[in-house]
């Protein structure tokens, strides 16, 4: 399979961010791509390194006038669709949500972020509610998609949940980046973390693992702070973990070819979910263990 994958900078013009990744989609797909890829909240900056109400008029509902513009993207291209919107749901019910859309434009399923941050410039705890939809794959023409987004790349339970499950790829959307005043071997550690706990997802559960970051610098509207540097850097392992593609900081379209048949090759030969025991994991539900 073709997957593409783009990697943007984005501006505070929501048309003109929507407009370029249509552009983009369309460039990838002429490459042959057959699924294509998103960052996190790719309509707009990443407004969650303030708190602020203003920001919630960014939310829309699913359907609505993003699901049929991508919808519409996706059937003209002829590709599966990954994307990642502002729910609103209800009034003041808001989630982050990706959405995945059909080669024929209609929504193939949805996914909303688990796993909620609030650290410094990533205040994301005032605007969304945890997702209640659970770890559950999305059935597509190319394949199971075992979607998640960014803060939910770091917990190998959700991937754990979307490979027991059937996922045939995990595939994480993403916004992250380095804060200015961290040092260059602070940075190193940062990256070289992101990359290896999702390369292990990949070969705890013998998957293919996709992961899209943004990039550019993007300012703090408070001032307390020099604002994100995404540090971009989007990858693709393969199911040892080894890398199939990773971009650098700049932006980027690219198609990488994958094997998602290779899985089940190198799950014959590492058999992780064969001798899992799962009589010994009752503890996992608790938020901590005591000592006994």
């Amino acid at each position: 399979m073709k997957i593409g994958i783009i990697q943007q900078s984005n501006c505070a013009d929501v048309q003109k961010n929507m407009e370029q990744l249509a552009e983009n989609i369309r460039s990838v797909a002429a490459q042959g791509a057959e699924l294509v890829v998103l960052q996190e909240l790719h309509n707009s900056l990443y407004f969650c390194q303030v708190e602020s109400t203003q920001n919630f008029a960014l939310a829309e509902p699913i359907p609505g006038p993003s699901t049929e513009f991508y919808g519409k993207i996706a059937a003209e291209c002829n590709v599966v669709l990954v994307t990642s919107l502002f729910e609103a749901r209800a009034k003041g019910l808001y989630h982050n949500t990706a959405v995945v859309f059909e080669k024929d434009g209609s929504i193939a399923g949805k996914y909303r972020k688990m796993h909620i941050p609030d650290d410094p410039a990533y205040y994301e705890k005032f605007y969304f509610t945890p997702g209640d939809i659970g770890f559950r794959p999305i059935r597509t023409s190319v394949g199971t998609l075992g979607v998640q987004v960014c803060w939910d790349q770091w917990y190998p339970e959700g991937a754990r949940l979307m490979a027991l499950r059937g996922a045939d790829i995990l595939i994480y959307p993403t916004a992250i980046g380095w804060e200015s005043s961290d040092t260059p071997e602070e940075k190193k550690r940062q990256l070289e973390a992101w990359q290896t706990v999702q390369r292990g997802h990949a070969v705890a559960n013998g998957l293919t693992v996709v992961s899209v970051n943004r990039c550019g610098h993007e300012p703090d509207p408070s001032g307390l702070t020099n604002g994100i540097q995404f540090w971009g850097h989007s990858f693709i392992a393969g199911p040892q973990g080894e890398f199939i593609e990773h971009l650098g900081e700049e932006c980027c379209n690219k198609v990488v070819e994958v094997s998602i048949e290779r899985s089940e090759t190198v799950r014959q030969w590492w058999p992780f979910l064969r001798d899992r025991r799962i009589e010994e994991y009752g503890g996992i539900t608790k938020r901590y263990l005591d000592e006994e």
